[in-house]
């Protein structure tokens, strides 16, 4: 099994009190749309907008918001054009970041972004300056209390399984293909194992390690640009020493 960072263990807990924002519909919103501009408004023929409407559930969106969604997206209802694109820079302590948005309007989300970037120590870099450091996977949290790791292990490697991180006190980190994530849901579904934030992630293959001073540096400068509604997702290479750990929790 694999180390895993432990900034996952600080994102649950964040992706926590996300839930509490307003923004979080309005990103959700945004992916379904363009999930079903994309690949159709069927979710059973269109894994993106199934994994979609899965999250906006599992976060609480009503279905007349979902249904809403999907119809401006295959244009039955009229609604805002999304684009998609990504960004690269680097924060504080020279730690990488991928920037995934999906906006109306290039020239204000890339002044935004610049704007935040400038504020909190970090910078913009050219494409493809840091996203050879990342690789696209699937990830699954599953509680530790619902499964234990020889189970997990024995059902889910004919499911896709390639990897299975236990560095969160509470959580193992399923690591799959991105085209086998269904596959991994639907073995934990029928083995009535629960699970968290079914996902499409971006992996770094190496982590820098930081101390608590410039951990909370970065955190700072990734929860400014979470706050922007034009931002999807904010991935990174940083690596918590437990020492800057206690020092957080603390």
């Amino acid at each position: 099994m694999s180390g895993h960072s432990k900034w996952a263990t600080i994102k649950r807990k964040k992706a926590a009190t996300d839930q509490k924002r307003g923004s979080l519909f309005t990103k959700l919103v945004k992916e379904i749309t363009i999930a079903a501009k994309m690949g159709g408004g069927d979710p059973n023929g269109n894994p993106r907008l199934r994994l979609a409407i899965d999250t906006a559930r599992a976060n609480s969106m009503p279905m007349d918001n979902i249904q809403r969604a999907v119809k401006k997206g295959t244009g039955e209802l009229e609604g805002v054009t999304y684009d998609e694109i990504t960004y690269e820079g680097y924060g504080p302590a020279g730690i990488a970041l991928i920037i995934e948005t999906a906006t109306d309007n290039r020239n204000r989300t890339v002044a935004d972004i610049r704007h935040i970037m400038s504020r909190n120590n970090g910078s913009l870099g050219e494409s493809g300056s840091v996203a050879w450091m990342f690789q696209r996977k699937g990830t699954v949290d599953v509680l530790k209390s619902a499964a234990d790791e020889d189970q997990l292990m024995e059902i889910l490697l004919d499911a896709g399984l390639e990897d299975l991180s236990d560095d969160d006190d509470n959580y193992y980190t399923v690591i799959t293909d991105v085209r086998q994530l269904e596959d991994v849901k639907k073995v934990l579904d029928e083995a009535a194992i629960a699970y968290e934030n079914a996902k499409i992630d971006l992996l770094p293959e190496n982590y820098i390690e930081l101390e608590a001073d410039d951990a909370e540096k970065v955190i700072k400068l990734i929860d400014a640009l979470e706050n922007n509604d034009d931002i999807q997702a904010v991935y990174s290479n940083m690596e918590i020493s437990e020492s800057a750990m206690n020092s957080l929790n603390g």
